[in-house]
């Protein structure tokens, strides 16, 4: 099974066992999170399921696997002629996730 699902504002292509990295979410560690779906699909794309905008009966299990600072990001402002730069770095919050089952 193959499932289109959105967390943090972004979507993503999940089948059972991928790991993803997604913008925190504030769950703890080790503890199992469920989404709904928005599309669902087999591999070979024969039956198909669309969501208006999500599947009401899907649900897919997710595990937290960790939460980390991803590496830094660098933001860097210039306006020519100017004499104008800035220079600025944050490390944003991820979330790791593996699927475990998709319904």
């Amino acid at each position: 099974m193959l499932a289109v699902i959105e967390l943090g504002g972004n979507q993503f292509t999940v089948q059972a066992g991928d790991v993803i990295e997604v913008k925190h979410q504030d769950v703890s560690v080790d503890s199992v999170m469920t989404v709904k779906a928005l599309l669902i699909s087999d591999l070979d794309g024969k039956n198909v399921k669309v969501g208006t905008p999500v599947l009401e009966d899907s649900k897919i299990e997710l595990k937290v696997l960790d939460q980390f600072k991803w590496e830094k990001v660098r933001v860097f402002k210039m306006k020519s002629k100017k004499r104008y730069s800035r220079n600025k770095g944050f490390r944003p919050e991820v979330t790791e996730l593996e699927v475990l089952s998709i319904a």
